[in-house]
C-alpha cells in the first residue's frame, strides 16, 4: 500500500472520529451522564495523581514543547520546501490537518467535552431570573454588608504557599462535598505557574491545563484573593468549563468553607463583580454603596488594583471602573442592557434564600 493511500485511511478515520466527538457536543444530557459524570471524573483524578508527582507545572513544559515542535516542522518543512514532490502537496496538508485534529481529539476527551454539558447552576437547582436594577442594589448592600463583616472578623491575611493553598482548598471542596458530591474532589493538584510575572503582564489570575489536569496559581496575586481563585481553578478541574459557572463553584466552595480568610475572599470577589454591574446601570447608587465600605476593604480594593496598575494596564482600568468613585464611565454602551451570569446567579441566590427566611417568619 502507497504511503499515500496510508495517510487518506488514517486522514479518515481521525477525521470521522473528530466529526463525531463534534456532533456529541450537540447532545448534552448524552455528555452528562457518560462523560461529564461518567469518564470524565476518573480520567481527571488519574491526570491529577500523575501531575501531583511533579513539583512544577508540567502542563507548561507540555505546551512550550508542543509550540516548540510545530516551529520545529515549518522550519524543517521551509528549508526541504524545493524537494517536495506533487504528491507532498496532498500528503503535508493531510498530516498537518492530523496533528491538529489529534490535539482536538486528545482535548476534548480529556476536559473540552464539558462545554457541552448542561450549566451547573441548574443541576444546582439555581434559577436564572434576571434582576431590575433596584434588586441589583438590593444585593451590592447585601454583600457589601457580608463583606464589611468577614473583614473585621480577620486577622492578619497569611502570605500564602501554594501547596497549603492546595490543602485549604481540598479542605473547602471535601467540607462542602457533603452537602452535594458535584464538589468531590480527589486527589488534589494545584501548581504555581512557572512565570508568574508574563501571567500578570497578560491578566490572568490563574488557569486549568487540560493536557495535564493541573489547576495554576498566579501566586503574585494579592493573598486575599488567592483562596477563590485556588477554589475557581479547582472547579475548573471538576469538569466546570465556563468562567462564570467556575465563578460560582468557587464562590460557593469558598464562602461555605469554615476558614473566614476563603469566606472574605469569596465575597470580596463576588462584591467585585456586582459593583461593576451597578456602576454601568447605576452610578449614583454605586456611590451611595461604595460610601457603605469599610476603609479596611476599600484598602484590599485599593491593592489590588495597584496590583494591576503595575502589570496589565487593561485589568487596571477595570479596577478603576469597578471601584473608583471619582472616575466617570466611559464607552460603556451596553448599560443598563449588560448581564453577568453570576451577578444572576447571585441574586437568585439571595432571593431564594431570603424567600426561605421570609417563610419561615410566616410559620413562626
Amino acid at each position: 500500500m502507497s504511503t499515500q493511500k496510508k495517510q487518506f485511511i488514517r486522514s479518515s478515520i481521525i477525521i470521522s472520529l473528530a466529526v463525531f466527538i463534534y456532533l456529541c457536543g450537540f447532545y448534552p444530557t448524552f455528555i452528562q451522564k457518560y462523560y461529564s459524570t461518567g469518564f470524565y471524573p476518573y480520567i481527571s483524578s488519574a491526570l491529577r495523581f500523575i501531575s501531583s508527582i511533579f513539583p512544577f507545572a508540567i502542563g507548561d513544559i507540555i505546551y512550550a514543547l508542543l509550540i516548540g515542535f510545530v516551529l520545529y516542522k515549518i522550519f524543517t518543512f521551509y528549508k526541504r520546501r524545493k524537494s517536495l514532490k506533487r504528491k507532498d502537496r496532498i500528503v503535508v496538508p493531510l498530516q498537518v490537518l492530523n496533528f491538529f485534529l489529534i490535539l482536538y481529539i486528545i482535548f476534548k476527551m480529556v476536559w473540552g467535552l464539558n462545554y457541552s454539558r448542561p450549566s451547573v447552576s441548574e443541576e444546582l437547582g439555581i434559577g436564572n431570573e434576571k434582576y431590575s436594577v433596584k434588586e441589583l442594589v438590593v444585593l451590592g448592600d447585601y454583600y457589601i454588608k457580608k463583606t464589611n463583616a468577614l473583614k473585621l472578623k480577620q486577622g492578619k491575611i497569611p502570605a500564602y504557599t501554594v501547596n497549603e493553598l492546595e490543602t485549604k482548598s481540598a479542605a473547602a471542596y471535601a467540607f462542602i462535598e457533603q452537602k452535594n458530591q458535584l464538589f468531590r474532589y480527589q486527589n488534589p493538584c494545584l501548581k504555581s505557574v512557572l512565570n508568574s510575572w508574563m501571567i500578570s503582564k497578560i491578566g490572568i489570575e490563574g488557569y486549568y491545563a487540560p493536557l495535564s489536569g493541573e489547576a495554576n496559581m498566579n501566586m503574585n496575586l494579592p493573598d486575599f484573593v488567592k483562596p477563590y481563585v485556588s477554589c475557581h481553578e479547582i472547579g475548573h478541574q471538576l469538569g466546570i468549563a465556563y468562567e462564570d459557572e467556575a465563578n460560582l463553584l468557587g464562590y460557593l466552595t469558598a464562602s461555605n468553607s469554615p476558614d473566614v480568610n476563603y469566606q472574605y475572599s469569596a465575597n470580596y470577589e463576588m462584591l467585585r463583580y456586582i459593583l461593576f454591574e451597578i456602576r454601568m446601570k447605576s452610578p449614583d447608587d454605586y456611590k451611595l454603596l461604595y460610601l457603605k465600605l469599610l476603609p479596611q476593604v476599600l484598602a484590599d480594593f485599593k491593592t489590588e488594583k495597584e496590583f494591576w496598575r503595575k502589570y496589565n494596564g487593561d485589568m487596571f482600568g477595570y479596577m478603576d471602573a469597578a471601584f473608583d468613585n471619582f472616575l466617570k464611565l466611559n464607552n460603556q454602551k451596553k448599560g443598563i442592557d449588560s448581564y453577568q451570569d453570576i451577578v444572576i446567579w447571585l441574586w437568585n441566590i439571595y432571593k431564594s434564600k431570603s424567600q426561605g427566611a421570609e417563610s419561615q417568619k410566616i410559620k413562626q
